[in-house]
């Protein structure tokens, strides 16, 4: 059998990939149009999250057994075509969860600390104590959206700060655990004062958090959002944090990531929130760290071989 890697990876996929059974064929850089020529040749697709797969770039895949997305998010992929063909869809969310819960935190206590704040001014002779001043996390409410894997290890390194965490999941039921309790959305908007977003982009969450979802809250929140980036409206955002809704933002993700190429739009947007003091912006990072490189290619490697297991 043969797997086509059509994206950066690490090392270690190579062998393990192998280990099971595959001649694998590794091509970062191969362009979408040569991909599409190239998949009637092979069982197995592993990406990353540059390249789309839908009935297009399958259209000559009649061998494909699956695709493996080395990560969470599964935006890219066509489910239905995906399904139509009988192509497995893999992917690893429990790679990167511990990554994710870990960056969520960091950004929630350095919004709360003004720790990039204080460091800027800092770094340019300004020594102001009071307008540093911090809030505690402990004894806060915060709300999770989403208690997937990420939602999960988020409360889970909760623990033991001292807080309330409260999840709501749409497609979930009695979930509650020793890390949050199950909640409505409706006792979201009364309680929270802090939000974080662990949902996938989808065409119902598109835009999910905009205007009229930021005025339910009754107390001014902390948005976190290291999920997707079309999750949340930044025009509606940026409203929200000069009327008071929203306090301060962290953002790992946003809808254009590609900085060089926004349109005029996306520019002013992007403009205003990176100029703004209460928004910390990393670079879709959350989960993108050494351990987790390694560790989606384990859980990718595993999962494939199970799938040969069932359907040899």
């Amino acid at each position: 059998m043969k797997c086509l890697v059509a994206d950066t990876m690490h090392e270690s996929l190579m062998p393990m990939l192998q280990e099971i059974g595959f001649e694998v064929d590794y091509e970062p850089s191969i362009t979408r149009d040569l991909l599409r020529e190239k998949l009637r040749d092979y069982e197995g697709l592993v990406i990353r999250s540059k390249t789309t797969v839908d009935a297009d770039l399958l259209k000559n895949a009649d061998k494909l057994m699956f695709v493996a997305r080395a990560g969470a998010g599964i935006d890219k992929l066509d489910e239905e075509e995906l399904k139509r063909r009988n192509i497995q869809m893999l992917n690893a969310p429990e790679g990167n969860r511990n990554a994710v819960g870990e960056q969520t935190l960091g950004m929630l206590l350095a919004l709360m600390h003004n720790i990039v704040k204080a460091d800027r001014e800092v770094s340019n002779k300004v020594w102001d104590r009071e307008g540093n001043r911090g809030m505690e996390l402990c004894g806060r409410t915060v709300g999770i959206i989403g208690y997937g894997f990420m939602g999960m290890a988020f409360a889970r390194k909760l623990t033991g700060l001292g807080c309330r965490v409260l999840a709501y999941d749409k497609y979930k039921s009695d979930f509650s655990d020793d890390y949050c309790e199950e909640s409505s959305l409706d006792q979201l908007f009364s309680e929270a004062e802090i939000i974080s977003l662990h949902i996938p982009l989808t065409e119902e969450t598109k835009n999910y958090v905009n205007a009229d979802f930021l005025n339910q809250f009754r107390n001014p929140v902390i948005l976190l959002n290291t999920a997707r980036g079309g999750i949340l409206e930044l025009n509606d955002l940026l409203e929200a944090l000069e009327n008071g809704k929203v306090l301060s933002a962290g953002l790992d993700v946003l809808e254009n990531e590609k900085l060089q190429h926004l349109s005029p739009e996306q520019e002013r947007v992007f403009e205003k929130l990176a100029g703004h003091p209460r928004i910390i912006l990393t670079p879709h990072v959350a989960g993108w760290t050494f351990e987790s490189y390694v560790r989606i290619n384990e859980i990718l490697s595993r999962k494939i071989s199970r799938l040969l297991e069932e359907k040899p």
